[in-house]
């Protein structure tokens, strides 16, 4: 027996990554799922982003736990795309159970060079898409006075990061987002929450571009970004979390273990939030020694 048995996930961004295992991870435990993705690359993003291929093999998993899906190509940007996927979804199964606002895009840039389309595709899927999917799926949820909406976050609700900005900002904004639902649908029997991942291991972040990022060098190799991933969380051997970390502590707020929890973050980051602060580039004087440090503790006597 499931602890979403019966229940109905609506999940953007379902078709890789996060998604993807969100999806297969509900079905295991018994809902039937609807899976939204863009499956479109977009000129602003220097990854690939998924296709409907993608999307069609997690449809294909979710059935074959014997669960129903419906898989759509839709934009979080378009509120009709949406209202369509929500009329299909509330006719093939009748309601929609669990929202889970996961659909988001990631990239670099000094705020100074960051060209206007890179951060207008940032805001509008990371933050207006999850009001658009908010608003398209609420009024069913408070006409059966029920239901759990999700939205994905980041340790980025809670801090900065150097070439961040837009990002950052469609973060907090999310966190903000989660406040206002949480006060408005309370009333009417609809939990809201977010989850702030921290730094996990999927196509967002395992790409030539992040490797770079995350390891500070070019040319960077997956090893590079699992060593620089260490330094990011406290937990012993932990570097990038498997997506699965998110989708077993989203089942958790989904189902009725986490009735009463509403209005609130869950940081699933291996410790990091909790980390002393540390400075790893500091600016040094003129002439000061460069000194090469493997697995460096600055805390350690």
């Amino acid at each position: 027996m499931g602890r979403l048995d019966g229940k109905v996930a609506y999940i953007t961004g379902g078709a890789r990554g996060q998604g993807a295992a969100h999806a297969r991870t509900f079905a295991r435990e018994g809902a039937d799922i609807v899976i939204i993705d863009l499956c479109a690359d977009l000129g602003t993003v220097r990854y690939p982003l998924a296709d409907r291929e993608d999307l069609d093999a997690v449809a294909a998993d979710v059935r074959g736990l014997g669960r129903r899906c419906i898989a759509a190509v839709a934009d979080v940007r378009e509120q009709d795309q949406l209202d369509a996927v929500t009329a299909q979804a509330l006719e093939e199964f009748g309601k929609i159970d669990i929202v889970f606002a996961n659909a988001g895009i990631q990239g670099v840039a000094k705020f100074w060079e960051m060209t206007e389309e890179q951060w207008d595709d940032m805001i509008a899927i990371n933050q207006t898409g999850v009001w658009k999917t908010a608003k398209s799926t609420a009024p069913s949820m408070i006409e059966r006075e029920s239901g759990s909406l999700i939205l994905t976050g980041s340790m980025n609700c809670h801090e900065g990061l150097p070439e961040y900005c837009h990002y950052t900002a469609s973060k907090h904004a999310v966190m903000g987002l989660m406040k206002c639902f949480a006060i408005e649908l309370g009333p009417h029997n609809i939990r809201v929450n977010c989850i702030c991942p921290g730094v996990i291991d999927t196509p967002l972040l395992d790409n030539p571009m992040n490797r770079e990022w995350a390891a500070g060098f070019k040319g960077a190799d997956k090893d590079d970004a699992l060593a620089a991933a260490r330094h990011w969380s406290i937990l012993k051997g932990t570097a990038l979390l498997p997506p699965e970390a998110i989708s077993e502590a989203a089942v958790f707020l989904a189902s009725d273990e986490g009735r009463y929890i509403h209005g609130t973050s869950l940081d699933v980051d291996a410790g990091h939030m909790v980390m002393p602060g540390f400075n790893h580039a500091p600016v040094q004087p003129e002439g000061f020694p460069r000194r090469q440090h493997e697995g460096y503790n600055p805390y350690a006597t």
